[in-house]
């Protein structure tokens, strides 16, 4: 992108500065890690002015406006911290001047802080914060306090120039999006699952979504709400699909030939097998969703093995020890929850009993599907899944 950036628009462009954090932990991927990180951030921001350069333990992007950009980074995993800088030459009158810019004067007491990376550089960091921190006395009414201070002023002395902030942006965190392949996110309309993969996608799998309708049972507004849930979480991916499986006659199969206890643990089993099978179709690696152990009759222990025994793929339950209000607290923090609890059933919520079984019995729940012909079912409804990848315009007018 430099290349369509002329001298006089880069001149007056802004600068941010990244730290890595987690990354820096890393030794022989670190540089991979770093590629995919500047690869997401490209992506996220293919429509903006924008120069990236990097090394290993700093990301720097000139743009035009930084307060729009660090907006959007933090929702970019792979990012510890996210700070709007200022760059100039490695002189302790200029480093001073432009201090003296950026300090808010409307605080009372400061320190500075000084890494001084270019090792070649004569002067020690401490040495270095001290006699800055002298000349800041000497210009202002600020005074010192290094304990407490209203404004701390960073200052990073490497070989190609000093850097200067005094605010940093929290970031994310975790890994860059998809360094560890791909996962199939089990999405339902409700609260745990969109925050299942928000948490997978932290740990920097590139998630793929699995959706169960079964119209006419489940309505178009629940498969609206899904889509609308897909597309907050691909604000922190970028590359989400959405692929959508009929439903319909397995449920309908289920309802008709199995006792009512049984149903949810029955309708699981499918789901798991369906998933299983698709994931392997698309290059998946995992299944991930939201269940939370003990939450519904589907999610005790003994319900989640005779569930799980259809498949051997790994099955990531991001909050299967985390409780209720915890797991709300994130869906809040992330956007989902205004969607999550719109009132459209999905599919897991129809047909449901009174009193399903909370201790299956495997035995039982093998015989009671072997009572139709559930395989012949399952291959066409694979064959007829819908995969969307533009949800949003797709469902433009709903969304």
């Amino acid at each position: 992108m430099c290349s369509i950036i002329d001298k006089e628009t880069r001149d007056s462009m802004e600068l941010i500065l990244i730290k890595y954090g987690e990354l820096t932990t890393k030794k022989d991927n670190r540089q991979f890690f770093i590629n995919t990180l500047e690869k997401n951030i490209k992506m996220l921001l293919k429509d903006e002015k924008i120069i990236i350069t990097k090394d290993r333990v700093r990301m720097y992007i000139e743009c035009e406006d930084a307060k729009k950009i660090a907006k959007k980074l933090k929702k970019v995993f792979g990012i510890f911290r996210i700070v709007i800088c200022y760059k100039v030459n490695n002189n302790i009158e200029d480093v001073l001047k432009k201090s003296l810019e950026i300090m808010d004067k409307s605080k009372k007491t400061f320190k500075v802080e000084t890494n001084r990376a270019d090792k070649s550089f004569p002067i020690s960091s401490m040495e270095y914060s001290r006699r800055l921190g002298s000349l800041i006395l000497k210009n202002t009414n600020f005074k010192v306090d290094v304990h407490n201070p209203d404004i701390t002023l960073n200052v990073e002395i490497r070989n190609n120039g000093t850097y200067i902030y005094t605010d940093l942006i929290k970031g994310l965190g975790g890994y860059p999006v998809g360094i560890q392949g791909k996962g199939l996110l089990m999405l339902s309309g409700g609260i745990d699952s969109p925050v299942a993969g928000y948490l997978t996608l932290k740990r920097g799998v590139n998630v793929e979504c699995l959706y169960f309708e079964s119209p006419p049972h489940t309505s178009e507004e629940a498969k609206t709400k899904v889509l609308k849930l897909a597309k907050i979480l691909n604000e922190y991916s970028g590359h989400l699909k959405v692929h959508v499986v009929p439903f319909t006659k397995m449920q309908e199969a289920i309802y008709k030939n199995c006792p009512d206890i049984y149903m949810i643990t029955i309708m699981r089993r499918m789901m798991y097998r369906i998933a299983h099978i698709y994931a392997e179709k698309i290059g998946a690696k995992i299944l991930i969703n939201g269940e939370s152990i003990g939450q519904v009759a589907s999610q005790t222990l003994s319900s989640m093995s005779v569930i799980n025994n259809v498949t051997n793929m790994p099955v990531i339950r991001p909050v299967a020890c985390l409780d209720k209000l915890e797991i709300i607290d994130i869906a809040k923090q992330i956007g989902t929850y205004e969607t999550s609890i719109l009132p459209y059933e999905d599919c897991c919520t129809i047909f449901v009993p009174k009193h399903p079984v909370i201790n299956p019995n495997l035995e039982k729940a093998i015989n009671y599907e072997n009572n139709f012909d559930y395989k012949t079912i399952l291959e066409d409804t694979i064959n007829n899944i819908e995969v969307i990848t533009n949800f949003e315009e797709k469902f433009n007018d709903l969304l």
